[in-house]
């Protein structure tokens, strides 16, 4: 989260204040990880209501129809068919998560987890991934 957030700090004038702003201090304390504690929590329902909402609406009235070629004989009504097809995926994606879960939790585990952190230094398996070269880039970039 750092590295993302010092990304900010580059924007001239405004950057350093932008990050505090959105650390709640001018350091990571508990204030920024029960910000981003509760961002992470609600993110996931904000955009699962998002995409019921698009659903809703995308299939009140069905697709653009541009040409003014009469559709309603093609179109066949979305619930009871594409309901219950979702419904059934769902119950058995849900299926095989739990039967994976309660049976064998440890099998998509990593073993790292099992041992006793150090605060001292970074775990050797938490290493800068392909994704933030990009960014490691740009701070490089930036005179201090």
């Amino acid at each position: 989260a750092t590295v993302i957030t010092n990304l900010l700090s580059a924007i001239p004038y405004i950057g350093t204040t932008l990050v505090e702003w959105i650390w709640g201090g001018f350091s990571v304390d508990k204030a920024t990880l029960t910000r981003f504690f509760a961002f992470h929590f609600l993110l996931p329902f904000i955009i699962a209501a998002l995409v019921m909402v698009h659903l809703l609406f995308l299939h009140e009235t069905g697709s653009n129809n541009p040409t003014g070629i009469p559709s309603d004989m093609d179109m066949i009504p979305f619930h009871p068919y594409h309901t219950i097809k979702d419904a059934l995926g769902t119950l058995i994606m849900l299926l095989v998560l739990l039967t994976l879960v309660l049976f064998s939790p440890d099998l998509l585990g990593d073993p790292d987890n099992y041992i006793p952190a150090n605060p001292l230094n970074t775990p050797p398996h938490i290493k800068p991934e392909w994704y933030f070269l990009f960014a490691y880039a740009i701070l490089r970039s930036i005179p201090n």
